[in-house]
């Protein structure tokens, strides 16, 4: 499925951009893959006093932009869950691993996906946990109607959806990208149990643990690519 997905992009991007434009572009992202894959595939980052290797794969260059870290961080608590009750909002895991959990995503139309809102998804029994990465920034914001309250009713219905006795909940959320959400964690109408922040260093996607001082106002998009600065919060029951 992946690499019909895969196919059919370049196919479109041929039709409208030409045949040098895709043999570049795949020539690039596979020498960038190379060298990150093989030559800097050693290179860790910390996080909560814990090392970890910058994940590295072809799907959405990981390389180059938050995933390489997001993915790391919520992987490690999938390892601890496993053979437990696991759900994740926005389909974003199993486009890199394959590990049996549930998956709400509104937009995306592909076999296993629920397609229902965050806030309105209900299920009968309890997850152990449940994890997102930069997904929740979108709720509310990259809608129709724009609702900037919406973040946090989704985030009550995830403690809805949660064990109540030893349920975790971890999300990723990139700065600058929602300004409303940013301002409802400034002002903590956004709060978990846990919070902590990364920002990125380099050119080279360098990632370091920061305090919420040092991230906050991070642009999206400036000086690099993609986030600059990203919020892992974590709620405990």
């Amino acid at each position: 499925m992946k690499i019909l997905n895969v196919l059919s992009s370049s196919i479109d991007i041929l039709k409208r951009k030409g045949i040098i434009h895709v043999i570049t572009s795949i020539f690039y992202s596979l020498s960038f893959f190379i060298f990150y894959k093989k030559i800097k595939r050693q290179n860790t980052f910390l996080f909560r006093g814990n090392k970890y290797y910058y994940f590295c794969s072809l799907p959405n260059s990981t390389w180059l932009n938050e995933r390489s870290v997001e993915i790391p961080i919520v992987m490690e608590m999938v390892k601890k869950y496993h053979c437990r009750r696991i759900l994740e909002i926005g389909n974003v895991l199993s486009n890199y691993l394959s590990f049996e959990h549930d998956i709400v995503d509104k937009y995306e139309i592909k076999s296993g996906i629920i397609n229902q809102d965050v806030t309105e998804f209900k299920s009968t029994e309890k997850y152990d946990l449940i994890v997102s990465i930069s997904t929740l920034e979108h709720v509310g914001w990259d809608e129709t109607l724009r609702d900037d309250m919406k973040i946090p009713r989704a985030i009550e219905n995830l403690k809805s959806l949660v064990r109540p006795e030893g349920g975790l909940i971890i999300v990723t959320l990139p700065i600058g990208y929602n300004l409303a959400m940013d301002r409802l964690l400034e002002e903590r109408i956004i709060q978990f149990t846990e919070q902590y922040h990364l920002v990125r260093l380099s050119k080279g996607n360098e990632w370091k643990e920061v305090s919420w001082k040092v991230v906050q106002g991070a642009k999206y998009g400036s000086p690099f690519p993609a986030a600059n600065g990203l919020v892992v919060g974590i709620i405990k029951t």
